[in-house]
């Protein structure tokens, strides 16, 4: 796994009435948290990076044992929240209504609605609020919430003048952090002399009702007792199809897989260019690899993840919710940033990545030649590695063959 030391977060501190100003200090956080018993939470989206988000959360809660925490959550990552066991509340910010209704020009509506999500956060009476997302509309919504103790990111952080609304600034150090430590650098500018234990696994849990649902669907194809396989993931989300490994290579890594009797699984995302992607990939392979019964929420994704052996994705937000759920995971990582969006540390995870000058780019090319740069072989070998725990995890420079 990659060791990373812990960077000190230097904060700008509230003079007065916290909701008056700020001064920039280069003192790293307070002897002892400020009280708080009701603590807002917002990172809206995507659902890898409020899979991020959660163990700073868990780490907020080991500070704060006998506060109400409530997450602010958009609906497509709301199941996310909803599985983590230590949240009391999970707020949904109706974003699709209220973009419905900016595109009618209901501008009586779309008033009518901010309102109501104003005054229901207002209602609960904030004494602490922490913005882990960082941009416009995670400031404007945490300013709204009435807390008088806002924490966020400062200006080299935070996008489109987020700053401005919080009142108790952390400036990251300037070297590269996972997601995983710039989301806990918040958590930790509360107090100086906190540090958090790292969290047993699973942080993540399929609800009884999905297990229940998997399993019947398993059991009309016979399949209910099969545990162990390999799940392997090649999907991403629409807009970041550069991050994918090419069907050909997922179909050469399942064949060889399959030759020597490993039973792989495929499953894909919500979208239909992924369940497309499955099925284009399952055309190659032949019965070397069955399609997963299909999940129609985070929750039902859990319930199958947390039955695998080994998840096998490129950096997504499955990969990251698997990490959390304690299942041993292969990152293919290329275009993004493989300390940035390391798994999370304290899980068993091997990363493989081709250093190529253009990586990471952080942008879709239509080349991606560090994904495809990938040996298929290699791929193999560091899933069976990690399945029979022989591998330590950590990140690996494959060399093409």
């Amino acid at each position: 796994m990659v060791s990373l030391e812990r960077p000190t977060p230097m904060l700008a501190t509230p003079r007065g009435d916290p909701g008056t100003g700020t001064v920039s200090t280069s003192r790293p956080g307070f002897g002892h948290p400020p009280a708080a018993d009701r603590i807002l939470i917002v990172r809206l989206g995507a659902l890898g990076d409020v899979v991020r988000t959660l163990p700073a959360v868990h780490a907020l809660r080991a500070l704060y044992p006998g506060a109400h925490l409530t997450w602010l959550v958009e609906p497509a990552s709301a199941g996310v929240v909803e599985s983590a066991g230590f949240i009391d509340e999970t707020f949904v910010f109706p974003r699709r209504d209220l973009v419905g209704f900016l595109r009618a020009a209901d501008g009586l509506s779309l008033l009518r609605s901010l309102a109501g999500i104003v005054g229901r956060l207002r209602r609960r009476r904030f004494d602490l609020a922490l913005d882990f997302h960082g941009i416009l509309k995670s400031g404007v919504l945490t300013r709204l919430s009435g807390a008088p103790r806002r924490v966020g990111f400062d200006r080299s952080t935070a996008r489109e003048f987020a700053d401005l609304f919080v009142n108790q600034r952390v400036r990251l150090p300037g070297v590269r952090i996972s997601r995983y430590e710039r989301n806990a650098a918040l958590v930790r500018s509360l107090c100086a002399t906190f540090e958090p234990e790292i969290p047993v696994l699973p942080m993540l849990q399929p609800s009884a009702l999905a297990v229940a649902r998997l399993t019947a669907r398993l059991r009309v194809s016979k399949r209910q007792g099969i545990r162990g396989f390999i799940l392997i993931h090649p999907g991403s989300s629409a807009g970041a199809r550069h991050k994918r490994y090419s069907p050909l290579a997922w179909a050469e890594v399942i064949r060889e897989l399959a030759s020597q009797g490993d039973p792989v699984w495929l499953v894909a995302g919500p979208n239909r260019h992924e369940r497309h992607l499955v099925d284009e990939i399952l055309r190659m392979t032949g019965d070397a690899a069955v399609a997963a019964p299909e999940t129609r929420s985070f929750d039902d994704l859990l319930a199958l993840v947390v039955r695998a052996g080994v998840f096998v994705s490129s950096d997504s937000g499955p990969l990251h919710g698997a990490s959390l759920a304690g299942v041993p995971v292969v990152q293919l990582i290329g275009p993004t940033d493989p300390i940035q969006n390391a798994p999370w540390r304290g899980s068993r995870h091997v990363q493989i990545r081709i250093p190529l000058p253009c990586s990471p780019c952080r942008r879709g090319c239509e080349d991606a030649a560090c994904m495809r740069a990938i040996p298929p072989r290699r791929v193999v070998e560091e899933i069976r590695a990690l399945r029979d725990g022989g591998s330590p995890g950590g990140l690996r420079s494959a060399k093409s063959p």
